[in-house]
């Protein structure tokens, strides 16, 4: 499952790191965006790995940004863990629409080369 969200950096959290069982180093980043909607507004994501830590280095606080996440759920002792994992962080765009032509006043003369039959 693939989804966006759009919104504000509130934090950006500490990198942590350390050793999985299999004896591999693993870091991961976490960061909170504020969506501005009503209830629950503060997403965590996490970023897993330096590649994925990267992308954040161009973002503060503050900054507007569109995050591109996958969920994940697994069970562990009959309990059951989520994950939202960040793949892409870009800059937010809030462009103004561009303002439409405008239409041609009913006084003006149509076209030369207008090849209507009637």
């Amino acid at each position: 499952m693939s989804l966006t969200v759009k919104g504000k950096i509130a934090n950006i959290l500490e990198v942590e790191s350390g050793t999985s069982k299999a004896g591999k180093e693993w870091k991961k980043q976490g960061f909170v965006v504020d969506t501005g909607a009503q209830f629950n507004p503060l997403v965590c994501f996490s970023l897993f790995g330096d590649d994925k830590i990267n992308m954040l280095r161009d973002f503060g606080p503050g900054q507007e940004v569109e995050v591109g996440f996958n969920i994940s759920s697994r069970e562990f002792n009959g309990k059951w863990y989520h994950n939202i994992d960040a793949w892409k962080i870009t800059g937010a765009t809030n462009a103004a629409p561009q303002a439409a032509a405008p239409a041609p006043s009913i006084d003006e003369a149509p076209a030369e080369d207008d090849d209507l039959p009637f």
